[in-house]
């Protein structure tokens, strides 16, 4: 294999500043990285080899230097057409310091609407960045261990609690769906608890170091909720940065039921306003707790991801399945610890949707004999 020239081996290349780099995931039967210009926008999946080189750009070790790291990693040394094409292509996606950047895109048009009456969005903040910013900043005290672990706990009390009351809860709640006014209110309490789980993502998002590019509210009538896009958590290296944010929706839907629940707790079993209150903790409850399940698009699919480093879990698990059955040989060439984990999420996720298919058909046919 030929050696790259003198002169190519001495030059010392940077990636552009702020460029993100994820930590390994496992896509299918391979490990990649996420690569992603900022302000560009635009992000690509690179394997494991050309991430140990693009990782090492740092304007201080020479292309020689870099090489000679490589051939002790993989006992292989690059030729000169693999470094000029490597950086062919960073340089054509602006992600080389000295390059010419890649054109950022076009902002939206036609303002913050976009769609139909019927479907569509309506962008309700110019700069959610920053509005999530002015949120951390007053948030940001009770945002620490110290604080979180305690509320933690009484959370998880009030669901105890709720849990030992659940026969009263079932059957207020069966009572409130066929009161149409207190029903209506309690729904507006639930849609107004969606809101704050939205804007937990992005305060939860700020405090770790991502980013958030949008909030606003998405319909397809009857049905509108907000959104909050969140960007970059996903090259947050801490997994525990990533897990927070993606669990601070659901922690935001149950610290919305605290207040609620000390009000339902002081008044008497019967009470029209404590049946009311019954229905909003049990459904809001389950709102919540639904969330944390490990199926797509919920918040526990999410971090079930971030937990295991694995990208998109779900179509990858089932295309392992359709291979284990129609090329065995394909599927048996698969990683271990991917064949594993697509195994074991292709049936647990199976069984996961049995069971809660199981519940709500009980619940279907217990709830009106109370």
């Amino acid at each position: 294999m030929s050696t790259p020239p003198g002169e190519l081996l001495s030059h010392t290349p940077a990636l552009r500043p702020g460029i993100l780099l994820s930590p390994a995931l496992l896509r299918g039967p391979a490990t990649v990285h996420l690569i992603k210009e900022p302000a560009a926008g635009a992000s690509f999946e690179v394997g494991e080899k050309e991430y140990f080189l693009i990782s090492r750009l740092d304007g201080v070790r020479s292309l020689a230097e870099i090489g000679d790291e490589y051939a002790r990693a993989y006992g292989k040394r690059l030729a000169a057409a693999h470094w000029q094409r490597l950086l062919q292509l960073l340089g054509t996606r602006g992600l080389l310091a000295g390059g010419p950047p890649r054109p950022a895109p076009e902002p939206r048009s036609g303002g913050p609407f976009e769609g139909t009456v019927l479907r569509g969005t309506l962008r309700l903040v110019a700069d959610a960045h920053a509005t999530t910013g002015r949120l951390h900043r007053l948030l940001r005290p009770v945002l620490r261990a110290p604080v979180l672990l305690p509320l933690t706990a009484v959370l998880a009390a009030m669901e105890v609690v709720l849990a030992a009351h659940l026969p009263e809860l079932a059957r207020d709640t069966w009572w409130l769906v066929r009161q149409p006014v207190a029903l209506v209110a309690v729904c507006t309490l639930l849609w107004l608890s969606t809101a704050f789980h939205e804007l937990a993502h992005g305060v939860a998002a700020r405090h770790h170091g991502g980013t958030v590019g949008e909030i606003g509210l998405r319909w397809r009538l009857p049905v509108a909720v907000m959104y909050c896009t969140v960007d970059n958590y996903r090259y947050l290296r801490s997994r525990w940065h990533q897990l927070a944010v993606a669990a601070a929706g659901a922690y935001a839907n149950l610290l919305f039921l605290l207040p609620f629940l000390a009000w339902w707790a002081a008044l008497p079993p019967g009470d029209p306003t404590r049946r009311v209150l019954s229905g909003l903790l049990l459904l809001g409850s389950v709102q919540a707790l639904v969330n944390f399940l490990p199926l797509p698009p919920l918040d526990g699919y999410t971090m079930l991801g971030h937990a295991l480093r694995v990208s998109g879990l779900a179509p990858e698990s089932g295309r392992y399945m359709r291979l284990r059955l129609r090329d065995r040989p394909a599927a048996a060439a698969y990683p271990r610890r991917a064949r594993t984990l697509y195994l074991g999420y292709a049936v647990g996720s199976a069984l996961l949707v049995a069971l809660v298919l199981a519940a709500l058909a009980t619940g279907l046919v217990l709830l009106p004999v109370h």
